[in-house]
This record gives structure tokens, C-alpha cells and sequence, in this order.
């Protein structure tokens, strides 16, 4: 099967989603294949599926983490991407790796310190508490230099502020300079969107 036929087979299961937890051992050996689309296609489906089936996914998570070493940032991306959903749905699988995802935050890819923010939203989500000590490092991205990461960047705030507004009220002040400020109207809207989070959770 050449590559193109084999993203199209990949595309179809990604819609078959009574097959997923039968296919997990298939689509993880594809993470070997030589070519990167076909890589960085497994990386995705095998986050998705992971979010869908954790309890099935225990053998699949160390082949995903060893891609954070990849010297393709489509790799790096994907890698960051899929282990969010896995960690989402359990962060206990991926907790070997938590600790080295933060060096994504300084990745030289805008794309990859983009998954890196969408990763921990992911995990943030059912596992917050994990960020109490890590706030800096989304502080810095509020003023990240590319537009897509500027934008994500108050998301993870927001995704906080509803769980543990505690950890979010000391940035307040500042998502409220940049939400006046950023000449960027999604980046302001995101801020917005991240106090009033912080803010309704406060006066429940």
C-alpha cells in the first residue's frame, strides 16, 4: 500500500469509531513508517482513540512521547497534540512525560509551543491542579510573538479559571492589559473570555 492510499485508509478509520479500540496496535505500528505524513496521520488518530480508549493505550504512550525528540516539528506537534487527549482522559499515562512538556513553551516552532498550550489545556481540563507551580510559562506566552500562540495562550487561562480561579487571579490585572490592549481582536476576546471565567467561578 503506498502512502497515499494508506492516509486514505487512515482517513476512513479516523471516522470508523466502532473500530478504534481494535485498531490502536495497528495505527501505533505505523508510527515506524518512513514516511512523516503517514507518522504524524498515526500520531493524531492515536490521540483521539487514547481519549476514547485510555485503558487501552498503555503500550502506545511511550512510542508517542519518544516523537518530542523528533527534529520535525510536525512530529513534535502531533506528539504534544495526541498526548493531551490521552492525557485529558488519563493524566496518569502520560505523568512520565508532564514534566518535559514545558520545554515546548520555548520551542523554536510556533506550531509546536501552539500544541504545547492545547496539550495542557487538554490535561488541565480533568487535572489542574498539576499547573499550580507552572503559571509562568503561560504568562510568557500571552506575549508570544506569533499570533496563533498569543491567541491560544489566554484559552489555558480560561480553562482554569472555571477549575481553579485561584491560580489564575494573580494574571488578572494583566489578561486585563492585553484584553485593552493586544492589537490582536481574538487575543483581546480570548482575555475577556479567560477573566470572566475566573471571575464567575470566584463568586459561585
Amino acid at each position: 500500500m503506498d502512502v497515499s492510499e494508506l492516509y486514505k485508509e487512515l482517513g476512513q478509520l479516523t471516522k470508523d469509531k466502532d473500530r478504534w479500540e481494535e485498531s490502536i496496535p495497528y495505527v501505533s505500528s505505523l508510527l515506524s513508517h518512513e514516511s512523516v505524513k503517514i507518522q504524524a496521520k498515526a500520531l493524531w488518530l492515536l490521540g483521539e482513540m487514547g481519549l476514547a480508549h485510555p485503558e487501552s493505550m498503555h503500550d502506545a504512550v511511550p512510542a508517542i512521547a519518544a516523537f518530542l525528540d523528533s527534529s520535525e516539528p510536525l512530529l513534535r506537534e502531533r506528539a504534544l497534540n495526541a498526548l493531551g487527549r490521552i492525557g485529558r482522559a488519563d493524566y496518569q499515562l502520560t505523568e512520565p512525560y508532564w514534566e518535559s512538556l514545558f520545554r515546548f513553551a520555548d520551542d523554536e516552532e510556533a506550531k509546536v509551543r501552539l500544541a504545547f498550550i492545547w496539550a495542557s489545556e487538554n490535561i488541565a481540563t480533568n487535572t489542574p491542579d498539576v499547573y499550580a507551580e507552572h503559571m509562568p510559562a503561560f504568562e510568557k506566552l500571552l506575549h508570544d510573538e506569533n499570533d496563533k500562540a498569543r491567541m491560544e495562550a489566554p484559552e489555558m487561562f480560561r480553562v482554569l479559571g472555571k477549575r481553579r480561579p485561584e491560580l489564575v487571579q494573580p494574571y488578572v490585572e494583566e489578561l486585563q492589559r492585553i484584553a485593552e490592549a493586544d492589537e490582536n481582536r481574538v487575543v483581546r476576546i480570548h482575555c475577556q473570555g479567560a477573566i470572566k471565567a475566573t471571575e464567575r467561578a470566584v463568586s459561585v
